[in-house]
Parts: C-alpha cells; sequence; structure tokens
C-alpha cells in the first residue's frame, strides 16, 4: 500500500472525505497535500491533528519498512503558511533587535519550528543565530545584539534558544562594540 492509499484510508475511518495530491518537498521528502471541506476539523488546533496524522502515517509506513522515508502530512497549505507567518513574525522582532539592541525572548517552538527560523537567518548579514545543545529541556527562542551582549548561555541550560544576534560591523573590533 502506497502511502497515499495508506492516508486516505486512515482518515476514511475516522469519516474525512478527501482528495489528496502528492508532491515532492523541497527536501525531497514526499508530501502528501490533502483537500477536504472539513480542513479546520483535520487541522486541528494549532495543527494537532495534522501533526497526529503525519506521525501515525510515519509509523504505520517504518513498521513496514524501517527504511521508509519520511512523508509530510498537509491539509490546504497549512504548514507552509504557518512557516510564513513564523518567519515574518520573528524578522518584526530581529528588527526591534537591530534598532533597540535590546535582547527578547520568544515562547517555546518545537525543532521544526526553530529550525525555520535558524534558517530564516542564514544569509542574514545583520543577524545571526544561536542555541544550546539539543539536551535542553524547554525551547524557546532568544534575540540579542551581539554589540551589547557579553553573555552566552551554558549549553546545560535548561531552556533551549535560538539567539539572533546583531553581527558587527567588520571595522569594529568586538572589544570596541562592548566598551572595553
Amino acid at each position: 500500500m502506497t502511502p497515499k492509499e495508506l492516508l486516505d484510508t486512515m482518515l476514511g475511518y475516522l469519516g474525512f472525505v478527501v482528495e489528496i495530491a502528492e508532491m515532492q518537498s523541497e527536501g525531497g521528502n514526499l508530501t502528501l497535500q490533502i483537500y477536504t471541506e472539513e480542513s479546520r476539523r483535520l487541522i486541528g488546533r494549532d495543527g494537532e491533528m495534522l501533526d497526529a496524522i503525519q506521525f501515525l502515517l510515519n509509523r504505520l509506513l517504518q513498521a513496514k519498512n524501517k527504511d521508509a522515508q519520511k512523508v509530510i502530512v498537509d491539509c490546504e497549505h497549512y504548514r507552509s503558511m504557518r512557516e510564513d507567518r513564523i518567519v515574518q513574525r520573528v524578522r518584526e522582532l530581529a528588527e526591534r533587535v537591530r534598532i533597540t539592541g535590546r535582547s527578547l525572548q520568544l515562547e517555546p517552538m518545537n525543532s521544526y519550528q526553530r529550525r525555520i527560523v535558524h534558517n530564516a537567518f542564514k544569509d542574514d548579514p545583520d543577524v545571526a543565530t544561536w542555541s544550546p545543545s539539543d539536551s535542553a529541556r524547554i525551547k524557546q527562542i532568544t534575540l540579542l545584539d551581539p554589540d551589547v551582549a557579553t553573555w552566552s548561555p551554558s549549553d546545560s541550560a535548561r531552556i533551549k534558544q535560538i539567539t539572533l544576534l546583531k553581527r558587527q560591523s567588520k571595522k569594529e573590533p568586538a572589544s570596541q562594540a562592548r566598551g572595553d
């Protein structure tokens, strides 16, 4: 049974009437895009139902084949719109860090959302990202201006952070920026 057929069967048992389109994501994974009149019910609160369906589908596929590639399940482009909202909001906050030089702390995010933030700023000449080790318990992001910030949380911190840093100009050494 293909991933598309398995998802269609799962959703049928749950009482959904759907149309499923297969496409490749940018990362090369198979994406199953669901179209239905009951999209709000299928997505659930904050995408929790969609995440649960994706988790179950992948577990079933991996039970049959340990090397099965991960499948992304989306409903009417909900995931891509959510990613766009996250990036837009964090860019607005990063602009505040650029202007004020003061750090900001965001709400906890899962690893996928933190990766979106890291990727959003990987080519930004003014903002850099940082996060401690994966053993941290709570997942949060902190935005910092490195010209002002002189500390770096330890890797054993209980809060998982992505720190957005305002990059120093190449003309100005770090010690001058901190006022040493």
